[in-house]
């Protein structure tokens, strides 16, 4: 969840695919993060081996349902609490990876999973928010805003809150593992058969999308999967050896599209990093001495005008 108070350092995060896996990467993880557009099994088994669902959500504080599950007070598993504001998406992940069995992990992600076994969701929480390097991994894509209003007396306006929670199988059962809540929550038991335990997170996911209105974009879903590349790279190795170029072409194609998918994470990341204030002013300075920054300013009043009126037209901005 975000918010401008008790954030303790941690930066907001946006919920994308490549700044998941550039934090995983950073914490010496072997898995990738994919957008999810459908719960239906075919977009699903594209993604296997999958192994946790990070669910992302408009948060309402008088919320308390759990989406038809019940409180499991003795989850023998990994789980910590949210104790500070904007971390609950590196927080999800964490949640996800430490209930991941033989896992690979970078050694100080392994010595803070260790150094946290036994204890309570609450003190596991302070832990690892109060990990400095994670802070510092967590901050990198999301870095703080170079203009800072404080000190200005504008009002404060309240904003929308988006939280991050994961789905995942523990022991034979789909859990729920949210960092605001006292305990994991344990939905129903799962098949080892056929889809097996995704099924079960369909319908569960699916109800809780169900209850927002029709046409809703206030959620979002990303998938933790094993990273397709290493297999795909074998499995061309073997087609090659054995002559069958149709179906080394196929993969080709596929590890051509994995390969620019992660030029473009890489390429989004950079621009994440970059203070682009230095442009700003320059672009300013531009317009400034060419004699076109008046006009400029005076058609982006306008069109910032317009906006408000449309927004406010929909119900969607308060009146001030």
């Amino acid at each position: 969840m975000s918010g401008d108070d008790e954030s303790s350092g941690w930066q907001l995060t946006e919920s994308d695919p490549g700044v998941f896996t550039e934090l995983l990467k950073s914490l010496g993880v072997p898995l990738i993060v994919d957008d999810l557009y459908s719960l239906d099994s075919d977009s699903l088994s594209a993604l296997q081996p999958l192994h946790a669902l990070i669910f992302l959500f408009k948060w309402i504080p008088t919320s308390s349902d759990r989406s038809d599950g019940n409180y499991d007070p003795e989850f023998p598993g990994f789980f910590a609490h949210q104790v500070v504001n904007n971390a609950c998406a590196t927080l999800a992940v964490l949640n996800a990876l430490g209930n991941i069995p033989s896992l690979p992990m970078g050694p100080q992600l392994s010595e803070l999973m260790s150094f946290t076994t036994g204890m309570d969701p609450q003190t596991r929480g302070l832990v690892v928010t109060s990990a400095d390097w994670l802070r510092q991994a967590h901050n990198t894509l999301s870095p703080p805003s170079a203009v800072s209003l404080d000190g200005l007396g504008l009002p404060r306006k309240s904003e929308d809150a988006y939280h991050f929670v994961v789905y995942l199988p523990v022991m034979g059962a789909l859990y729920e593992l949210d960092g605001l809540k006292p305990h994991a929550v344990r939905h129903a038991p799962f098949s080892q058969e056929g889809e097996g335990w995704l099924k079960t997170a369909r319908e569960v996911i699916g109800a809780r999308i169900n209850t927002y209105p029709a046409g809703a974009l206030e959620f979002s879903l990303l998938a933790l999967r094993e990273d397709p590349l290493p297999t795909l790279q074998s499995q061309l190795q073997q087609y090659q050896t054995a002559g069958h170029s149709e179906a080394a072409s196929e993969i080709m194609a596929r590890i051509s599209n994995e390969n620019s998918k992660r030029e473009r994470w890489a390429f989004e990341n950079s621009l994440r990093r970059h203070n682009h204030m230095g442009l700003v002013h320059a672009l300013l300075v531009a317009l400034a001495k060419s004699g076109k920054l008046v006009k400029a300013e005076e058609d982006a009043k306008k069109i910032m005008s317009e906006r408000i009126e449309k927004r406010k037209a929909v119900g969607d901005m308060d009146e001030d």
